[in-house]
């Protein structure tokens, strides 16, 4: 095979990459070290986040992409158009439920508020005395794993794969574990975490996250919950965090979530981490203390200063692209993010403005 594109790494991200690049024409080698990363860790959310304007911008695009998919994949990614409802524990956060339905509604993403009763009624499992609710319809979930397996099989003879270990990324060519090289005019860089160890001027660094899942309860929730104090809670903390965030999974699970700890990469579960994360969970659902908890387990999301991606040609290493950083929104991103590096790469005009990706914001930083 001439590969016109070698894609590092076969997570969400990588595959997406793949996928897009495939569609577009280009012969595309995925090489893949099989070590594991925040695609089969991570909660699988297809979410619209707006901490600022250029993650809604990518998230939006993503959404609509995914939403373009769905009726082409497999039954096993288990996507389910769950929706979002962003609760509000009281009346300050029933005002920031407001506001953020206002910047959605700008953008044409439908939402819509829930009072307390009709928040009550909804989910008859959170706890009385919530002032309310934000809904976003269009959110879903999706099994991450699999949706990763179906993008590079939907890529066609125009995708291979194979599973090699990269050890350095060199003009016009990669240099695999075995001593052996692999070679195409352009390579993308998409491994997540793992970035770092090929390239270590990425300014990424380590979020650790933990999860827990119940056995089977169907139908005690209905919808994405996440507390609407959620970017407070996580995004803007420096320090170790946890959120309240629960999915209901196709299979009558409970997905319980989300911690963060920066700078480890201990992935042993922490007892510690794990009850704090539980704590805030029963502050709204105070029944899961019932269920049973079948295992947990933790990740690694890669992080960038901004919490923005690196998406686009790599500020001075010649042919080299980057698709990393994406700490806790791969899964949702990674089909924006593809589309946006299939155009850049292959000189089309992209979707959207790829200047709040770029990498050069950093490197502009530094030398100022």
């Amino acid at each position: 095979m001439q590969a016109d594109v070698i894609v590092i790494g076969a997570g969400i991200v990588g595959a997406a990459c793949a996928h897009a690049l495939a569609q577009a024409g280009q012969q595309v080698l995925v090489l893949d070290a099989g070590v594991g990363g925040a695609t089969g860790a991570g909660m699988g959310h297809l979410v619209v986040m707006d901490d600022n304007p250029a993650e809604l911008a990518l998230s939006r695009h993503s959404l609509a992409l995914w939403r373009s998919l769905v009726p082409r994949m497999a039954d096993d990614c288990a996507f389910s158009p769950c929706g979002t409802l962003w609760v509000a524990a009281d009346d300050a956060e029933m005002v920031a439920a407001e506001e953020k339905q206002q910047r959605l509604g700008q953008h044409g993403i439908d939402c819509r508020l829930l009072s307390a009763n009709q928040l009550a009624t909804a989910e008859p499992a959170l706890r009385p005395g919530l002032a309310g609710a934000l809904e976003v319809t269009g959110d879903g979930i999706v099994y991450a794993p699999n949706a990763a397996r179906w993008l590079l099989g939907d890529g066609g003879s125009n995708i291979h794969i194979e599973a090699a270990e990269v050890v350095a990324i060199e003009a016009g060519h990669v240099r695999l574990a075995d001593g052996t090289q692999r070679r195409a005019p352009q390579i993308l860089l998409a491994n997540g975490i793992h970035a770092t160890a090929l390239c270590p001027e990425l300014p990424i660094r380590p979020k650790k996250g933990h999860l827990l899942i119940t056995d089977r309860y169907p139908g005690t929730v209905h919808h994405q919950l996440v507390e609407l104090g959620y970017i407070t809670s996580a995004h803007h903390a420096e320090g170790p965090s946890v959120a309240f965030n629960l999915q209901p999974r196709p299979t009558g699970q409970l997905l319980i979530g989300s911690s963060r700890q920066f700078d480890t990469t201990d992935m042993a579960v922490e007892a510690p981490m794990v009850a704090q994360m539980l704590q805030r969970a029963l502050r709204y659902i105070p029944a899961l203390g019932d269920l049973n908890a079948i295992r947990s387990w933790t990740g690694l999301r890669a992080a960038t200063p901004d919490s923005l991606p690196l998406l686009g040609r790599h500020p001075w290493r010649e042919g080299l692209w980057l698709a990393v950083g994406h700490e806790g929104l791969g899964v949702t991103t990674a089909t924006g993010t593809a589309q946006l590096l299939a155009e850049l790469m292959t000189g089309a005009a992209p979707a959207f403005d790829p200047t709040p990706y770029a990498a050069e914001r950093f490197t502009a930083t530094a030398t100022a």
